[in-house]
């Protein structure tokens, strides 16, 4: 049983340029977005109170993303970058959200998805930026990050795969999938994770 994805487009090395000539600002919008995963695995726990067997792994997803936003702080902090005062939204999430079905089960089943996508697409990035980036503890730092990332877009489908059947997960899916690539290629370039 696969519950990994293959991202159906490759993040452009325009977007890893745009990153290392901002990494200050790249900065802020990761530990914006480490901040936003864990209110996001928070949230399916808040919505979805029932589905117990899910419950302890997003649990520990929600305070692994926080120690994430901890651990960026802390380099923020050493470069002297500060949060910004706004979080903002992030077009990315929005735009992929908006393709969510609207039944209770239909969305229930998309969200998780669509979380397992976003953390793919996060652990892809994670990796060429620590690819990008020269020797030393912040190459060491998104080196960890990619792997850790890696493993979160797996548990979503796994979750997935609790309440409802291979046949409906993985159609909807490769959907999403397919989605994602278009919402990505529709995005202006900045020095963000999306």
């Amino acid at each position: 049983m696969k519950f990994s994805l293959e991202l159906v487009k490759e993040s452009s090395q325009e977007w890893v340029d745009t990153v290392m000539s901002d990494f200050d600002t790249f900065l802020q919008d990761h530990a914006n977005c480490e901040r936003k995963a864990s209110a996001m695995a928070m949230s399916f726990v808040a919505k979805f109170p029932d589905r117990k067997e899910i419950i302890p792994e997003l649990i520990e997803t929600a305070v692994e993303e926080l120690e994430h936003f901890r651990d960026v702080y802390a380099i923020m902090e050493e470069r002297g970058v500060s949060l910004p005062k706004e979080m903002g939204q992030d077009l990315y999430v929005k735009a992929l959200v908006g393709h969510c079905r609207s039944g209770r089960e239909e969305r229930f089943l998309d969200r998780l998805l669509l979380a397992s996508i976003v953390e793919c697409r996060g652990a892809e990035r994670f990796r060429l930026v620590y690819e990008a980036l020269p020797e030393g503890e912040l190459k060491k730092f998104y080196h960890n990050l990619w792997a850790s990332e890696a493993k979160h877009g797996n548990i979503f489908v796994k979750m997935a795969l609790n309440y409802f059947p291979e046949t409906e997960v993985y159609p909807r899916l490769e959907e999403l999938n397919q989605i994602e690539s278009v919402v990505l290629n529709e995005l202006p370039l900045k020095a963000a994770l999306h």
